[in-house]
């Protein structure tokens, strides 16, 4: 039975609860402080629902939270003796409020995932790996479709199927549906300049209608036995083609025969990687949670037209002492803010506010939602799977935290360093002979490499541009400078407890000035070298006011140094090339004042390069579709100014 919507949040006070002791050095005055900011905004907050946050003095979000009724909500924050510690915290760091007064209560939950994601306050239950997921798109812009991987809004018209868990998936499902289906994956313009059969057509993975080998209306057939198979019709489509290949087989035409066999081949290959199948579940999501050590595991399985889409493993970030159902709460509203729900989702614990949940995406997606815990049966089976999934995904990431720990004091102790390592940054950077240099940072800490905290620095000043100390001179100074500004006092934990730097002496001498120069002095800055013919495993380091020293060849520790190293090397190396890929795809006509994307492309399909623009008339310009005549002169004078 649904648990009653209640007007409660993760972190508000529950009545009747004895609050935490307070430890000895709780913000007493600065408590103080916050409560008298809530209190004098009390006195304007209306009995409506709506969206509250909690601002620190630099303006960041502390806490983002959604009421029924916005002043009966926050009253609950000015009685600091009901309230946890960790609550009182957030109040004592708390300089200011701002509200949204929304219609209603489902709104307000709608904006309050919204903001979450957006904002990223660090009192709040976070969603931190989000990425929207690859579907298979059959288009629908053209007299014979394209089937290909779709990431991203849907603006393109066409079918859309899926969502799928990961890009391999995808990937793998498309090559078997060109084999079973024979659809084209060539872009338009490769379509359209095609005088004789590509490749795929040679393997048997598309018709050919590029140049005429099957008719319009043959194709469209194809494209509707592609739109059944993914809409639950797989098995009438197997037995359809298993008649073909019969009956091609009984006229002696083997070939056709053959080509049948293959066909069926591709559906049979879709059908066995999807590991979990359910009779009568046709679209719904499976979400299971487990909860261990102060942790939470949440597993998504995808099922579509009654078939399994592959799975995913998140882990939010929320208070050790968070139940449950209130993390799972969460997590579907910020899950579904940027996706589309399916009519049913089923779930391994009933949520907190299940109801409003329901109501909310419903609003949402455009039609009912239903959200339903499963007690027996073929669906409850599938989430006990979920479940031992989630159960198995975070006792991994939990042994893998705790040796990541250890890895983490293992360094400490090389090092010479006190206190825990929670986040270490490994700098390097990437030039081809000056050109497209760039500068790159990743972190580690105790859950293993943070790439949400990856940052890239495009290299600004260009005398500096092919030397690898004054890279880095302004890596350091760029990324501590803004430290300084953003975070002076060091509350959000985003300063380094280690600074790993891939060079020797040379880049440890910047590195030690940066630091001076900007008045940091207690940053530890370590420096690793390979050793002779840039060896692995003779790395050799260097830190300030120490003799130059290496580890042993089977240390785990110099393992771990070596992957972080290589780590750093790998993005430093990926981002430079996106960046010069990016730079070889730039033309004149970039150039050119007011010549948006679609000009640009209207000019070229027109001209068919930028250099036969270049040379252009004024008059052949003006024929274009979509540039005037204004427009014309200036792109000619642009490209013909003698001054």
């Amino acid at each position: 039975m649904a648990k009653a919507a209640r007007d409660t949040h993760p972190f508000e006070p529950t009545p009747g609860r004895v609050p935490e002791p307070r430890p000895a050095d709780a913000p007493a005055v600065s408590l103080e402080r916050g409560v008298a900011v809530l209190k004098a905004k009390l006195r304007t907050l209306p009995n409506a629902p709506g969206v509250y946050r909690m601002l620190d003095k630099r303006g960041d979000a502390l806490y983002v939270g959604k009421a029924r009724s916005l002043k009966k909500r926050v009253v609950a924050y000015t009685q600091p003796e009901r309230l946890p510690y960790r609550l009182q915290r957030m109040v004592a760091e708390t300089v200011t409020l701002e509200v949204v007064v929304t219609h209603t209560e489902v709104e307000a939950l709608l904006l309050e995932s919204n903001y979450i994601k957006r904002f990223m306050p660090r009192y709040n239950v976070l969603l931190r790996d989000d990425k929207s997921f690859p579907y298979i798109l059959i288009s629908g812009d053209h007299d014979f479709p394209q089937i290909l991987k779709h990431r991203g809004s849907r603006g393109r018209p066409g079918d859309y199927f899926g969502p799928f868990a990961s890009a391999g998936a995808v990937k793998q499902t498309l090559t078997s549906l060109q084999r079973a289906f024979l659809l084209r994956n060539c872009t338009d313009s490769m379509f359209a300049s095609r005088t004789r059969p590509c490749l795929q057509y040679q393997i048997k993975r598309c018709t050919a209608p590029c140049v005429g080998y099957v008719t319009k209306e043959q194709y469209a057939e194809q494209v509707r036995e592609a739109r059944d198979f993914f809409s639950g019709k797989s098995r009438q489509i197997q037995e359809m083609l298993a008649r073909r290949m019969q009956a091609a087989s009984d006229a002696m035409d083997f070939e056709a025969a053959a080509l049948f066999r293959d066909r069926i081949r591709g559906l049979s290959h879709i059908q066995s990687h999807q590991d979990v199948n359910v009779a009568g579940l046709e679209d719904a999501d499976v979400i299971a949670a487990h909860q261990e050590g102060g942790a939470t595991c949440i597993q998504v399985f995808f099922f579509r037209g009654g078939r399994n889409y592959g799975n995913r493993s998140y882990f939010p970030s929320h208070e050790k002492n968070l139940e449950l159902p209130a993390v799972l709460a969460a997590f579907i509203g910020q899950f579904y803010d940027n996706k589309e729900p399916p009519r049913a989702i089923l779930l391994s614990h009933v949520p907190d506010e299940q109801e409003l949940l329901a109501e909310a995406l419903a609003v949402s997606a455009g039609h009912r939602v239903e959200l339903a815990v499963p007690q027996r049966g073929a669906k409850r089976k599938v989430i006990d799977q979920a479940v031992t999934n989630a159960r198995e995904a975070l006792g991994r990431r939990l042994a893998e935290s705790s040796s990541q720990r250890k890895l983490l004091d293992g360094v400490a102790a090389a090092f010479g360093l006190d206190g825990p390592l929670d986040r270490v940054e490994v700098y390097d950077n990437s030039h081809v002979q000056g050109t497209n240099a760039i500068g790159a940072m990743i972190v580690a800490g105790p859950d293993g490499l943070m790439k949400n905290a990856y940052r890239k620095f495009n290299i600004r000043a260009a005398e500096v541009a092919g030397d690898d100390y004054g890279m880095m001179r302004e890596v350091l100074t760029r990324r501590f400078a803004r430290a300084l500004k953003e975070d002076p006092d060091r509350e959000t934990g985003a300063w380094p407890d280690l600074v790993l730097i891939d060079g020797g002496l040379g880049q440890l001498g910047v590195a030690v000035e940066v630091l001076a120069e900007l008045g940091i002095e207690d940053v530890p800055l370590v420096a690793i070298a390979k050793g002779p013919e840039r060896n692995a495993g003779r790395e050799r380091f260097f830190m300030p006011g120490r003799e130059p020293f290496s580890m042993e060849l089977r240390d785990p520790v110099l393992y771990f140094l070596q992957r972080l190293r290589d780590e750093a090397h790998r993005f430093a190396i990926e981002t430079h090339r996106a960046k010069r890929a990016k730079s070889l795809q730039r033309s004149s006509l970039d150039d050119v004042p007011g010549i948006g994307g679609k000009r640009k492309k209207a000019l070229l399909l027109h001209f068919g390069s930028a250099r036969a623009v270049e040379r252009a008339g004024l008059a052949d310009l003006e024929t274009v579709e979509g540039i005037s005549r204004a427009t014309a002169k200036k792109i000619y004078d642009h490209f013909h100014d003698e001054g």
